[in-house]
């Protein structure tokens, strides 16, 4: 029996419940072809136009392993400090449903490539969670359904489906792992924190661009309500393919609250699959989980075991980039930020590019300046990404460096990033084609200057009968007159020169 009610508050919810997770996440590979045939992985094409009898799974047709795919998953299964697997092989996973062709998909069951790991992963506050990992295995990605008709963009109420069967057969990796307890309120940010982790360990490897709004990379949430004091796993529900680190961390809650008042109020929970709703968070009913020995499992006849050399694993092992959370905490100290806003440029995607732009020559708190002030902006309103942003690391050292000598003031800075964004050039052909540098010609400074005195002689005398500040208002007018190209420094001592008066 399922009794359908409204959601307990989450306090109420962690005050009679614990939370155990269990987060599986597909990873797309970015190899140039795919897992078992030589048919192009690029996005964009037509639909059905990268394909082949083997990822169609015509008679006849014979898969071949992607060895590019196989080193990528050892890899990451190293950086998540698994076990590789002596030998392992592939298993045929049986279910019918028109987005894989075959009528399975080609992927690793009992027998995975890694195993055994663990990530550690640190929350806002600074708070260090182990998040242990059951496995991470290949396997082939399926095609895309676009329904057509009805009102959710699902099969249910659909006139027609469209199938592309482009992506199937693209090379993914799942990382499952083991159940997480312990997390108590805090299992949502720990889902968050996680995958966030996760997606940077992917990234620093170079197999994946992790993107998440792509559907590069993508999890499932598995979360159960156990009474407190009692150590039985509750009934689990699964929702899936969520796309976004924020949503993560909102399924995560939600589903925590769902259970507690089906719970509390005497039902039952449902094993089933659910779907996320962007829009206000929930989550609806998809269809009811089946169990693994419902997908016939078997080991795939086609396809030789794949039996990775330990001496090649080890040079694998010693080519590991330096880890993402131990960079973070060397570029930390290096600049001497706090955690609380390295914690800002990674959710922002701005390390990486405020790492090129001090290569490139920008002291680093300018680089942080420029990326996660104006270039943060202009991103968050176009809905990008920092590094789908059109100026390069490059360009905005350059940009620092003609701040730094004084040909350009903040202002005019920041309308060069607008001409560089805008597709205008490099920053010194935007100052050019706009007139932006500083104005330094003493004579033209100063001639603004008495100008703006002589237009406002009651300003001028509260500087002569000594108040300062109010120099603010002539060091206005001054920048007006100049179209904001004025040293704003030097326009007041300019100013209190005039006056006589000591700044």
């Amino acid at each position: 029996m399922t009794v359908t009610t409204d959601l307990v508050s989450y306090e109420d919810a962690l005050a009679s419940y614990d939370p155990v997770m269990g987060l599986e996440v597909h990873v797309e590979l970015g190899t140039r072809t795919k897992m078992f045939c030589g048919c192009s992985t690029a996005l964009g094409a037509d639909a059905n136009a990268q394909t082949c009898p083997t990822c169609l799974g015509l008679p006849g047709s014979l898969p071949v392993v992607n060895a590019t795919g196989v080193e990528s998953a050892i890899k990451i299964g190293l950086a998540l400090n698994c076990e590789i697997a002596e030998w392992c092989r592939f298993a045929r996973k049986n279910y019918f449903y028109p987005d894989m062709p075959k009528n399975f998909q080609t992927s690793q069951y009992d027998e995975p490539i890694a195993f055994n790991g663990y990530l550690d992963v640190q929350l806002e506050d600074g708070e260090v969670f182990r998040v242990e990992i059951e496995r991470a295995h290949m396997e082939e990605d399926t095609g895309k359904s676009t329904h057509v008709g009805g009102a959710t963009g699902r099969i249910h109420g659909a006139s027609h489906s469209l199938l592309d069967y482009n992506r199937a057969g693209i090379p993914l990796i799942e990382i499952v792992t083991k159940p997480i307890e312990g997390a108590g309120e805090r299992a949502p940010e720990v889902a968050k924190a996680y995958v966030a982790e996760l997606r940077e360990v992917i990234r620093s490897l170079d197999v994946s661009e992790a993107r998440m709004d792509k559907g590069q990379m993508r999890c499932d949430v598995n979360l159960s309500l156990r009474p407190n004091g009692t150590e039985e796993f509750g009934t689990r529900s699964e929702t899936k393919n969520v796309n976004s680190l924020r949503s993560v961390e909102r399924a995560a809650r939600f589903e925590i609250q769902r259970h507690a008042a089906v719970l509390s109020s005497g039902g039952t929970i449902v094993q089933e699959t659910r779907h996320f709703h962007e829009d206000d968070g929930s989550t609806t009913s998809g269809r009811i989980k089946d169990n693994a020995e419902d997908y016939r499992y078997f080991p795939e006849p086609d396809l030789v075991p794949v039996a990775p050399a330990r001496e090649w694993v080890e040079e694998l092992r010693a080519g590991l980039p330096e880890m993402p959370r131990v960079r973070r905490n060397r570029l930390r100290e290096q600049w001497g930020v706090t955690e609380h806003d390295m914690q800002s440029m990674l959710n922002a995607g701005a390390v990486d590019p405020i790492v090129a732009t001090i290569d490139a020559g920008a002291p680093a708190d300018q680089a942080r300046k420029w990326w996660m002030g104006e270039l943060a902006r202009h991103a968050n309103e176009q809905g990008k990404a920092l590094d789908e942003m059109p100026i390069t690391p490059v360009q905005v050292a350059r940009v620092a460096e003609l701040v730094a000598a004084g040909d350009l003031n903040d202002k005019l800075a920041r309308q060069v990033i607008e001409g560089v964004l805008a597709g205008e050039g490099d920053p010194d052909k935007v100052v050019e084609k706009r007139g932006l540098k500083v104005v330094s010609d003493e004579g033209a400074l100063t001639a603004a200057v008495e100008e703006a005195i002589a237009g406002n002689q009651a300003i001028a005398d509260k500087i002569r009968g000594g108040k300062v500040a109010a120099a603010g208002a002539l060091v206005g007018a001054v920048m007006k007159a100049t179209r904001g190209q004025a040293d704003a420094a030097r326009v007041k001592e300019l100013i209190l020169e005039k006056l006589g008066v000591e700044g």
